[in-house]
């Protein structure tokens, strides 16, 4: 885990949003509330009023992303924006049509503006207020109904107890849509998971790490556990605002941890999910200065996803073998492409479809190293032709599980998107990839123990979480679906529905999040009497955030 110390301030906000609206104020957001349009899905865009089809007005093109112009109403596609803003002065901001979001043409971004957030949700509540049609999305089923009714807090102020009757419309406590702040699907899609990792909720919703007593925190430096703490405090807090959060200094606190990738830009989910969590060891670590007497760290973040991979790497000449251990916080598997298809996933399809069973086989499969990777023997004492074998010596309680869908293609020198499907179960079994089963299968199973036997360490799995990506590696979208209860969820950033396992299975997955069997059942069992927040959150404007 890095320990470096990053020197990053806060970004400042954008130069052209600030001068809009110190000249206009939110005279622009009002009059454009008019044509914001609700889609039955819960999606917000805009609606022209003057055509049915929307079309730029420099090449009349109305594929592809068009731009709203904030100033004089004209439409502009990708292409001409910078265009349009250059030949009218102070043309700067517009809205896309079609995600009704905020977009810079001067700097080619999109823009986060708080006033424009609450503009586009007054707008979405007004709009299902007046609805008289059944809903799905969240927002519309918590204006139909009563917010969800707890019974009064136990003495510690730590659980509240949900009652069961509760209607099928009414969602469970914890589902909270995340707000685009722009290209920040996969932000959201990954708080997603680690908001509803038992491990991860039980650890914050009971105080263990309290942002207001945490030192670590100050004006100009944000702390990423404290940020996540604010998190779960909104989204568990008992009879607390159930409308789409904003994580925006969440964000800003991810940005100070990795300044590297602090940009609007799409980043990669997988690789921010492993710098969250780098983030919260780097503090954690430095608050606990110890560590048990095994040398484990005992940090939230490695207490959870921590695992241990061994490596075996064995002289084809003599025979020798050298292991070596490393700890992992996921397992990046390939895809078996022998067994690829572009078609989505049945439940019982029997084809020749790749599976998750297949991709952890060939993970653990015996790889013979190339000539060119001869490594020393130290039995034969020179360089050896050899072969290298992994398997899992230490399960994690949470097992993240990440199949690479993007890489590197010879033939165009480019970076790809391996758009396979892939059939993966709800209840996983790990046994066959565990040391212990690795190394008595060499053997055949004459070795019954050696140092390190996790024979009798549980390694039954029930997935809670998948996340998704779509679309090509420069335009893609993640999102998530949650499985609570035995029923799916899809978190589409502010949006949250009911979905069937089918469209689950059917979907294109990029990591897939299972936890404990013990731990699943007992996170089912004890539904009716959740831990929750009891801090009520309020709406903390950022400082430099228009």
């Amino acid at each position: 885990m890095s320990t470096r110390k990053p020197s990053y301030t806060n970004p400042r906000p954008c130069k052209h949003l600030s001068a809009y609206k110190l000249k206009h104020g939110l005279s622009g957001y009002k009059s454009l509330q008019k044509s914001l349009k609700t889609t039955p899905n819960g999606r917000t865009s805009i609606e022209n009023p003057g055509t049915k089809i929307s079309r730029c007005s420099r090449c009349n093109g109305y594929q592809g992303r068009l731009y709203f112009c904030l100033i004089c109403s004209s439409i502009s596609c990708s292409s001409h924006t910078l265009l349009h803003t250059q030949s009218q002065i102070g043309h700067d901001l517009s809205v896309d049509i079609e995600r009704a979001e905020l977009y810079c043409c001067a700097c080619s971004d999109q823009v986060y503006d708080p006033d424009f957030d609450k503009t586009v949700m007054s707008k979405h509540m007004l709009d299902l207020s007046c609805s008289t049609n059944s809903a799905h999305s969240i927002g519309e089923r918590l204006c139909e109904r009563k917010r969800i009714q707890l019974a009064d807090l136990n003495k510690s102020g730590q659980l509240a107890l949900m009652r069961d009757h509760r209607a099928k419309s009414c969602y469970p406590l914890g589902l909270r849509g995340f707000n685009d702040l722009g290209n920040t699907c996969f932000m959201n899609s990954v708080l997603q998971a680690l908001l509803h990792a038992p491990p991860m909720r039980n650890y914050f919703l009971s105080d263990r790490h309290n942002r207001r007593t945490c030192r670590k925190r100050s004006a100009n430096h944000l702390c990423l556990p404290c940020e996540l703490d604010g998190i779960f405090s909104a989204v568990y807090s008992a009879g607390g605002d159930r409308t789409p959060y904003s994580p925006a200094q969440f964000l800003y606190s991810w940005w100070q941890h990795s300044e590297n990738l602090a940009s609007y830009e799409q980043q990669d989910a997988h690789e921010f999910f492993i710098s969250v969590l780098d983030g919260i060891h780097e503090r954690e670590s430095k608050a606990r200065n110890q560590t048990r007497d095994s040398g484990d760290c005992q940090c939230i973040a490695h207490r959870v996803f921590s695992g241990q991979l061994r490596s075996d790497v064995t002289c084809m000449t003599c025979g020798f073998t050298s292991t070596t251990y490393d700890p992992c916080l996921d397992i990046s598997l390939d895809l078996d492409t022998n067994h690829c298809s572009n078609k989505p996933v049945k439940r019982n399809d029997n084809s020749s479809t790749s599976t998750l069973l297949s991709c952890l086989d060939l993970f653990t499969k015996p790889e013979k190293l190339g000539t060119d990777q001869k490594l020393y023997c130290q039995n034969c004492q020179e360089l050896r032709d050899s072969s290298k074998q992994l398997s899992i010596r230490k399960l994690p309680l949470v097992l993240c599980l990440h199949i690479k869908r993007f890489e590197h293609s010879l033939v165009r020198k480019m970076m790809r998107k391996i758009d396979s499907y892939m059939h993966f179960p709800f209840s996983l079994d790990m046994t066959p990839y565990l040391s212990s089963s690795i190394v008595r299968n060499r053997f055949g199973n004459r070795i019954f123990a050696f140092e390190g036997d996790d024979s009798d360490i549980s390694s039954e799995y029930e997935i809670f979480a998948v996340i998704t990506h779509s679309g090509t590696l420069d335009s893609g979208h993640y999102l998530t679906y949650l499985r609570i209860k035995d029923q799916w969820y899809k978190c589409d950033n502010a949006w949250i529905n009911e979905v069937d396992e089918r469209v689950v299975r059917a979907s294109q997955c990029y990591m897939m999040f299972y936890v404990h069997k013990t731990l699943y059942y007992k996170a089912k069992e004890d539904s009716s009497c959740l831990p929750v927040s009891t801090r009520k959150e309020a709406f903390h404007r950022l400082a430099g955030c228009c």
